[in-house]
């Protein structure tokens, strides 16, 4: 198995700095300067709506949203609309799907793999949809999964609500869906989860799913080895 690539702990990342990162990994992997990566972060409070996003969706008004100070970014996704926030798990595998099969369906299926087994993992029982994709408890909704492939490189992923604030997500038609609610592995097991207890798992079941030597890297020792320190700009902190 010669597959590498790294793994990256990002911590609280905004939204627009997160995605221009991972346009810059996407550049990076298509010529080939860069291995497979898996960015793990969470978000600050945010809506993303995907390339079937529909603004009637949007339950709250714009003034409300602006008042909370909830951005939208309207993104190459797959996928209608998503609240993103603390206490949610994103995971961003940016990978030559070509060395994987390069089936669509296939790569979607194994991220729900991914989260059903970090499920399982806590003692929880997720299910497929497969007319809704994503991942879910009984009749509601805890992980969703929206990518993005341009020229073989995957971006974007899936998102796991571990201790998510879930009143957010009636702020919209979660995926388009009116009639599904979302939950929480919290919600459903009735006691704090630890974030770091989240990421072990997710990272651990993504190297069983996706097989190939996986190093755990730190984002500041490879923008030292781009010697992109200036064009990067970086005037965030990962913490």
């Amino acid at each position: 198995m010669d597959r590498r690539g790294y793994i990256i702990d990002l911590g609280l990342v905004d939204y627009e700095k997160a995605l221009d990162l991972q346009h810059r990994f996407w550049s990076k992997r298509v010529e080939e300067e860069l291995p497979d990566v898996l960015l793990i972060l969470e978000h600050p409070h945010v809506i993303t709506l995907g390339r079937r996003g529909n603004r009637s969706h949007l339950v709250a008004p714009s003034e409300v949203l602006e008042g909370m100070k909830i951005p939208i970014f309207h993104v190459e996704r797959g996928g209608d609309v998503t609240y993103h926030g603390p206490g949610q798990i994103v995971a961003y595998p940016i990978l030559n799907l070509e060395e994987y099969g390069y089936r669509v369906i296939r790569y979607v299926d194994q991220l729900e793999e991914i989260v059903l087994r970090v499920l399982r993992d806590f003692g929880i029982e997720g299910r497929r949809d497969p007319l809704n994709r994503g991942v879910w408890v009984a009749e509601e909704k805890i992980a969703s999964v929206g990518v993005a492939i341009k020229r073989k490189i995957s971006l974007h992923g899936i998102a796991l609500n571990y201790e998510t604030d879930l009143k957010h997500f009636d702020l919209i038609n979660a995926c388009g869906l009116k009639e599904k609610k979302m939950t929480s592995m919290a919600k459903i097991l009735g006691k704090r989860i630890s974030r770091e207890s989240v990421t072990k798992s997710l990272s651990l079941n993504f190297r069983e799913v996706f097989k190939g030597e996986w190093e755990e890297k730190d984002i500041q020792e490879l923008i030292t080895d781009w010697n992109e320190h200036v064009s990067l700009g970086i005037p965030w902190k990962c913490k």
